[in-house]
């Protein structure tokens, strides 16, 4: 399994709406971040929208990721034809053979049948692709493994996120038994659970890999088993600061700690 970057590894830098850097990292940026912190792969998404990007902007992407040895992967939010037409192409562009998708968009919630006729309808348009739907807020994993086997293809498979189902209700161990044989690509995002001073509920809140509630060695193992997921990206929540530099200077910090703890993992995963 490759291990990498995404660009929610920089979410403040790259920019949250109402809180835009007056100077956000852009694709080029991210690039720079890859050899900085030593890793190969760099998964683009939906907070830097490609289909926003020219065609000249894509090709330079293309020829600087080619040049500093870094495989690109795309991904996106709203589920629609030709929304994966559009990314489908522009991962050939760039060279990239995974597209993510994120199935919901403001305004767009389509229901678990109409999920699975998209996939289904999709499947021509993924030649040397595959297509990896996330884990969500709104679809129980078991849902969302129904929607995916019932596509009835193996270019399409889940990208298993490690925290997004607590917006669902379940925890790591349901969504690893319904999805991790169908994972094709990991985002390692840890966290922690606190009870609030009141005691009346709990906080979730992002941490640095490694330094959280997130058993990464049992679950590179757990998805080795299925030996499907090709490729893994470092996601981070940080918790803001006080003001945007600090915020974004915190998010490098957990993104330099984080690769330092991951690397050793991934050199002895299978």
């Amino acid at each position: 399994m490759i291990l990498g970057l995404s660009s929610y590894t920089f979410g403040w830098n790259v920019g949250v709406p109402q809180h835009r850097p007056a100077r956000p990292l852009e694709e080029l940026g991210l690039l720079d971040q890859c050899q900085k912190l030593g890793v190969s792969l760099l998964q683009i998404a939906d907070n830097l929208p490609l289909h926003t990007f020219d065609t000249s902007r894509l090709d330079r992407l293309a020829d600087r990721a080619v040049r500093s040895g870094v495989q690109l992967e795309v991904g996106a939010r709203g589920l629609t034809l030709r929304n994966d037409q559009t990314y489908a192409d522009i991962a050939r562009r760039l060279g990239a053979t995974l597209v993510r998708f994120v199935i919901d968009d403001t305004d767009y919630h389509p229901t678990p049948q109409q999920v699975a006729q998209l996939l289904r309808q999709s499947v021509p348009f993924l030649a040397n692709l595959r297509l990896g739907i996330e884990n969500h807020d709104r679809f129980p994993a078991a849902t969302l493994r129904d929607m995916i086997v019932d596509a009835g293809s193996d270019r399409i498979g889940v990208c298993l996120d490690t925290a997004n189902s607590l917006g669902a209700g379940e925890g790591l161990d349901t969504v690893l038994r319904e999805l991790g044989p169908l994972t094709i690509n990991l985002h390692i995002k840890d966290f922690s659970i606190r009870r609030v001073p009141h005691l009346m509920g709990f906080n979730v809140e992002g941490r640095p890999a490694g330094d959280g509630m997130l058993d990464v060695p049992r679950l590179l193992n757990t998805l080795a088993t299925s030996a499907r997921c090709e490729t893994a990206v470092l996601e981070l929540w940080t918790p803001p600061e006080p003001n945007l530099d600090l915020t974004r200077a915190k998010e490098e910090a957990w993104a330099a700690q984080s690769l330092a703890y991951l690397k050793p993992l991934f050199t002895r995963s299978p």
